[in-house]
Order: structure tokens, then sequence, then C-alpha cells
């Protein structure tokens, strides 16, 4: 097995990182190490985790034979992917062979590391990702699929595979666009060829970015459902109104303008910025207005810049051919979509 390091990020969410890491001390796997970062909280979530853990410090080195848990603090939230560039950043200094990123409102199962380090050593992937369920009060909802590696769509739209369906249903270990950032496992080398998560995104699609960045130097990312986590979904993000929409709305933008070949422009920008439209015009109606364009303002500054310089690095390193990356999108619109399928079928018949 891989020496791994498993980040956890911590922010004001303490209950859910405790049970987290008892998830963790059960894990199969032999050879991993964790740091959970907390990033900023509030109260006492920091002086508690020190307490849990013993000790505070990017202290954790790769020795065979011990399990190390370890804290570090950082002063403020930097996000999701400011925080765990500085755990992958540890892993790197220290020569750990691999990082996990697993969500701190995530629950494993104990073969979940161990089943993501035979996934990489079975393919010879870059990333392997597993099985997300909904952990939910909704009996309805608890225990279904949140998502079994994520999806691109040629109408530019990530999305989660085969979310709401029955765990039964979860799709067979095999190939996947890209893999969530709240559970999945990432050769060194990926980070050591691609560089680490784009801080710009703060939260929402920055491992959507890592993928298509990975699959444009030609990286494979598998999922294998054996991996098993049981997550809160937006336990986090659904302390700040209107967080998500106003994230969602700006990090497309940027997304798209850093990675979607030369070759694959025509397809999907004209299709994206007539989905995008419907999706501010709903915002705005629905009373996500503010958020919607704030976060489509800021996108479209971040585009301008940071996007067309990331653009051009990412795009003159490419090796993956247009067609490999055209053979991983799904050509159909997210199944989500359901205003955009209806509009299309009244415009079909015409």
């Amino acid at each position: 097995m891989m020496r791994t390091l498993v980040v956890v990020l911590n922010w004001n969410g303490l209950d859910d990182t405790l049970a987290c890491l008892d998830a963790l001390e059960r894990q199969t796997h032999d050879a991993f190490d964790v740091l959970v970062i907390d990033n900023g909280s509030a109260g006492d979530d920091a002086a508690r985790l020190r307490e849990r853990i013993g000790h505070a410090a990017l202290g954790v080195t790769p020795h065979a034979g011990r399990r190390e848990f370890a804290l570090h603090e950082e002063p403020e939230n930097l996000g999701f992917a400011g925080g765990v560039n500085v755990g992958i950043g540890h892993a790197l200094d220290t020569g750990y062979e691999a990082v996990a990123l697993l969500n701190n409102d995530a629950v494993p199962d104990p073969t979940w590391l161990a089943a993501l380090d035979a996934a990489l050593e079975r393919t010879g992937a870059s990333i392997a990702t597993g099985l997300m369920l909904r952990a939910s009060d909704d009996p309805i909802l608890d225990g279904t699929i949140d998502t079994a590696g994520d999806a691109m769509s040629t109408w530019g739209m990530p999305f989660p595979s085969a979310r709401g369906l029955d765990a039964a249903a979860a799709p067979e270990a095999g190939p996947v666009f890209s893999a969530s950032g709240g559970a999945s496992l990432f050769r060194r080398e990926l980070f050591v060829d691609i560089g680490l998560f784009d801080d710009v995104f703060f939260a929402y699609f920055e491992d959507i970015d890592v993928g298509f960045r990975a699959r444009l130097r030609g990286h494979a990312i598998v999922a294998d459902p054996a991996a098993v986590v049981h997550h809160k979904i937006g336990a986090s993000s659904a302390r700040i109104p209107g967080f998500t929409v106003r994230q969602n709305f700006q990090n497309l933008l940027v997304l798209l303008t850093k990675n979607v070949p030369r070759g694959l422009r025509r397809v999907i920008l004209p299709r994206f910025a007539l989905l995008y439209a419907m999706m501010l015009a709903k915002a705005t109606v629905t009373g996500s207005a503010r958020p919607a364009w704030t976060g489509a303002l800021r996108g479209a500054r971040l585009a301008l810049g940071h996007g067309l310089r990331e653009r051009r690095r990412i795009q003159g390193s490419r090796s993956a051919p247009t067609p490999d990356i055209a053979a991983m999108l799904t050509h159909d619109l997210p199944p989500e979509q359901h205003g955009m399928r209806r509009l299309l079928r009244v415009f079909g018949r015409r």
C-alpha cells in the first residue's frame, strides 16, 4: 500500500470532524497518517481538536508501522482549495506517495482508503474516487448516491454521476471524467505534474478543475464503488446564505476559460452560454438574484484575468489529444437540467 497522508479540513464543524476521525481510526489501510487543518474556525474548535489529537503541528512524516494524527491551525479560512493545498504541500515536502482528501462531514467505511489504494494499483490511474452516499435525516434521501464520480457535459456543466439513485444502482468500477475532492485519493506525481488546487476557486468546482487539468495532461481517473463514504451534503456551505449560488456562478466561468481545449470550444461554449443565461434568469426570479449576479460578475473578471493567464499555461502543456477529452464527456445535458430540456423540446417541435 502507498504511504498516504489523509487531509481533513475543519471549519466550525467540530462534531462532524470528530466523527470523521473516529472512522479514520477504524481504517484497514495500514500505511497512512492524518493531518487535520483547522481552517480559521471560530470558538473552541481548534482547542478541542488539540485535546483529541494531542499535538498541533505540521509534524507528520511517512514512517512505516506507525499511524499519526496531527493538527495544523490556519488563522483564517482559506477555503477548500487553499486549505487542502496546505496539506498537499506538506505531503509533497515530506515524501508521502499519495494524498487522500476527505470532507470532515464524510464518514468512511473501514475499507474506504484501502479500496482506493487498490484501485490505483490495479489501474495505474492517478486519481481514484469512490461511492459517496447521502447521510440525511430524510429517510427518502438517506443512503442514496451523492456521487459516484464526477461527469462533465458538452453543455459545459459538471455534475455528480448517479446522484439520487439507490446505492444498489451504483455504476461498476471504471473511468470517470473527474473525482470529488470530498473523498478521493491522488498520487503525489499528479500534483508534481499539474500543480496544486487553484485557490482562486476557494470552494466549488476546484476538484473538477484538477480533474480537467489532469485529463489534459493524460492522467487517468477512476471510480470504484467499493470505496464508500457517508456524506452530509452542504454541512459547511449551508451556514453562509447565498454562498453556494455565488460560488457556482463565479467558478463555472473560470473553470471553462482555463480548461476547454480549442477543439471543443465551438461545441461547448455556445451551449454553455445559453444554459448559463437560463440559470441566471431562474436565479433572478426565484430569489437568488444577488448572489447569482455577484458571482457572475466576479467570475467574468476572474476569467478575463486569472483564467486567461492560466489557460495559456495549461493549454500550452496539454498532452492529451482533443478526441480523448471528448470521449470522456457526457454528450447530453446534466440530468437535473429539466427546464432546459423542456425548452429544447419546445423549439424542437417548431
